[in-house]
């Protein structure tokens, strides 16, 4: 199998020079990771790896229990692919995870006061769906939702599409170069109440405990996934 650690990135290439050949067109599904993995002639973990870069980039977007897509359906204005992939080139995991605790705490606030019912909800859904993930792909994808939603009820603008870049920055150099294991997270993965806490301090309307409880989840993160920092 190849090695999606090694600096040439091999599988990113194989990845790439089949969605060239494929014919798909934007909004195509790709085949189901089995198929893709047998046809590439590699591992469905590092396929996923490489999955997890690709979307980074906007190159594809995963959809839960649908599959995966080509295009560039999370691109904004000033966050091209091409930028995405300068900037994961140029940030550090714990680069990374500094600007999600700059950033993603303020959001947090903001949304206590503006989030809307709607969006309260969602996140509600959001912790049960992130508990009943069978996967790790499934629980990022999800993970990423939940954070975007936040950063949405914030209600900035300029501050969501800025959460938007520092993102997809975090999940290609945090989430890709992870070696996680088959299966989902386990029931007392630590996210799982850290999220309901944060959207119980959002419920209540608790500006500073909303705050609180989103720095205490990342820097829990940060202690999961970077523990020399």
């Amino acid at each position: 199998m190849l090695d999606l650690q090694s600096p040439t990135l091999p599988v990113l290439d194989l990845v790439r020079g089949w969605l060239d050949q494929s014919g798909l067109r934007p909004g195509g599904r790709l085949p189901p990771e089995r198929e893709l993995c047998d046809t590439l002639g590699v591992s469905r973990g590092v396929l996923r790896k490489a999955l997890t870069v690709l979307e980074a980039e906007g190159v594809v977007h995963r959809k839960v229990g649908r599959g995966t897509f080509l295009g560039d359906a999370y691109a904004v204005a000033g966050a091209s692919s091409e930028n995405l992939v300068f900037l994961a080139d140029r940030t550090s995991p714990h680069e990374a995870m500094v600007a999600r605790l700059v950033l993603e705490p303020e959001l947090t606030a903001m949304a206590a006061v503006h989030a809307t019912p709607r969006q309260l909800a969602r996140l509600r859904e959001l912790t049960l769906e992130m508990r009943s993930a069978t996967s790790w792909p499934s629980y990022e994808e999800l993970d990423f939702a939940f954070h975007t939603e936040i950063a949405e009820a914030a209600g900035n603008t300029l501050l969501s599409e800025l959460h938007w870049l520092v993102n997809k920055v975090r999940v290609s150099v945090v989430w890709s170069r992870l070696d996680v294991p088959e299966g989902g997270p386990p029931p007392d993965y630590h996210s799982f109440a850290e999220h309901e806490a944060i959207v119980a301090a959002l419920e209540r309307r608790d500006v500073a405990g909303a705050k609180n409880a989103m720095r205490t989840h990342l820097k829990s993160v940060r202690a999961t996934f970077l523990p020399e920092d």
